[in-house]
């Protein structure tokens, strides 16, 4: 668990620099030595215009050579802790968490049911309330996930 915690902070840490990779609305795929992803830009937040955050995004990544996928859900601000993340594909729901060493990340124990949602679904939306109360719906089309998602199990 500590090493699965500690590639999430590299992780974490370096994604950012990667992000400006990723277009609303599209899916792309991104190696590096150690892991790869794909990953997208939401295309709508119903965020109000008087509110700031920081980078938001969908991801799905895996370490080279191992077959498990993970996706993660970045806010773009700290999620309150504990609370639950609601993620929903077309008609299904979707719970996700956070912890307090990474509150800004969520996450899921059902990764891959989500990924199958994710691959047969159109749209993905994350419901998400930030430590100052804040509620987020963060839409995300899922065109173009599944041929992402095939080079990512096929490079990786």
């Amino acid at each position: 668990m500590k090493i699965f915690i500690k590639f999430l902070i590299v992780l974490y840490v370096a994604l950012p620099s990667n992000v400006t990779a990723l277009e609303a609305g599209e899916w792309s795929f991104e190696k590096t030595d150690e892991y790869c992803y794909v990953g997208s830009l939401a295309t709508k937040t119903d965020l109000p215009s008087d509110k700031k955050r920081g980078d938001f995004y969908v991801l799905v990544y895996k370490n080279i050579g191992n077959p498990d996928t993970v996706v993660q859900i970045e806010a773009g601000y700290n999620y309150k802790v504990p609370s639950d993340i609601i993620v929903n594909i077309d008609k299904g729901d979707y719970k996700f968490y956070t912890t307090e060493d990474l509150p800004t990340a969520a996450w899921t124990e059902d990764d891959s049911k989500v990924i199958f949602a994710m691959k047969k679904g159109l749209e993905l939306k994350v419901t998400g309330e930030s430590s100052r109360g804040t509620v987020t719906i963060d839409t995300y089309t899922l065109n173009g996930f599944t041929a992402a998602y095939n080079k990512l199990i096929e490079d990786c």
